[in-house]
């Protein structure tokens, strides 16, 4: 496992066991960002909610996004610049919840 990089203030962040775990974690919080139909990063969400890293984080938050995208909870909203401090700015997907997550038919 590689070695995890402290936050910016010096701590470790959190890591869940594993990735079945990490999703059950984490879910519920893009669950409720898709209901509000406003477009989001799965970074704005992760900070906004103070969620875990994902055992594997290269892989795990697209893993994880896919997800969301074959349940029919979230859909494609362009793209932007990345607010997480180690990105460097570069492009990262936007969401959106799709019109049944915000109807509350797709969970």
């Amino acid at each position: 496992m590689p070695a995890i990089q402290p936050t910016l203030d010096g701590t470790q962040p959190a890591v869940a066991a594993d990735y079945h775990t990490w999703v059950a974690m984490v879910r519920p919080a893009f669950v409720a960002a898709a209901r509000t139909g406003r477009r989001f990063t799965t970074y704005e969400v992760a900070l906004e909610h103070d969620l875990p890293e994902p055992p594997n984080p290269r892989a795990d938050w697209g893993n994880f996004t896919q997800s969301l995208v074959r349940d029919r909870l979230i859909e494609d909203a362009g793209t932007d610049r990345s607010a997480r401090p180690t990105s460097e700015r570069s492009r990262v997907a936007v969401w959106r919840g799709t019109r049944a997550a915000q109807a509350g038919r797709a969970t």
